[in-house]
């Protein structure tokens, strides 16, 4: 749509149920206030550059980081996840947001698209009929409102200058598997105190990338792991993976 009207009820639907992105620092604040945060990986198999003209790899690069699955070159996305089942801890029983001022980029930015390759579609979000009904939000494809445009490029920004210390804290946790991009993710759910130190350690001491790391596709689908063999990658069931703190969020059947 290139044009929508919207205006936030305040009903809550958007604050339940979510894996909520998080820059590194927001991470460090999210487990100081005692909540949880999980990492999703995928892995994109990258055999060859693409060409410079394909804007949407280059939007993939610049927010994944190089490593390699048996002789398979491919690039890890890791993504910062608080995680939370029914009302985030931060919603007040009126609604409203305890941390206002301090939330995360992710809730300041919604219902606005961040991922320049995903067109805002009001069925696919959480607000009610009557938020749509409202106030001028996006005229030609453009949102209206600059403050949310900033807010957006400067979430990509983070995305983007941020990749490499996310593969620096998995390296650090010891989290080497990651689905199949598009297929799914593996979520990584480590000890509280263990991540806190690790996003601490990475913060104040930055390590080169280190693109010879070996990760491990994991799937629930056999063909997948076959083809993934047939060219070179490392890759094993979801059913081998699960533990404690490694599970498997597929989006297809298994089979």
């Amino acid at each position: 749509m290139d044009d929508l009207d919207f205006a936030c009820t305040t009903c809550g639907q958007c604050c339940h149920d979510l894996r909520l992105p998080l820059t590194i620092v927001e991470a460090i604040d999210w487990l100081g206030r005692g909540g949880q945060i999980e990492l999703l990986c995928e892995a994109i198999p990258w055999p060859v550059e693409p060409e410079p003209e394909n804007a949407q790899a280059a939007y993939k690069r610049a927010r994944s980081s190089a490593a390699a699955s048996g002789t398979l070159p491919v690039r890890i996305t890791v993504i910062l996840t608080a995680t939370f089942a029914g009302a985030c801890p931060n919603l007040r029983a009126d609604m409203l947001c305890s941390i206002y001022e301090d939330r995360p980029l992710v809730c300041r930015i919604y219902p606005a698209e961040i991922n320049p390759f995903v067109s805002l579609a009001p069925e696919n979000k959480g607000c009610p009929p009557q938020a749509w009904q409202t106030a001028p939000f996006q005229r030609g494809g453009i949102l209206v409102d600059a403050t949310t445009h900033q807010l957006i490029q400067q979430s990509r920004l983070m995305n983007q200058s941020e990749a490499s210390l996310r593969m620096q804290i998995c390296d650090d946790l010891g989290i080497d598997q990651a689905a199949l991009a598009n297929e799914g993710f593996v979520i990584h759910s480590p000890d509280s105190q263990a991540l806190l130190a690790a996003l601490e350690r990475c913060r104040l001491s930055p390590a080169a990338d280190n693109e010879s790391a070996q990760w491990t596709f994991v799937s629930n689908r056999s063909e997948t792991i076959e083809t993934l063999a047939s060219v070179g990658a490392v890759g094993h069931s979801d059913r081998s993976a699960a533990n404690d703190t490694c599970g498997y969020l597929g989006f297809f059947p298994a089979s």
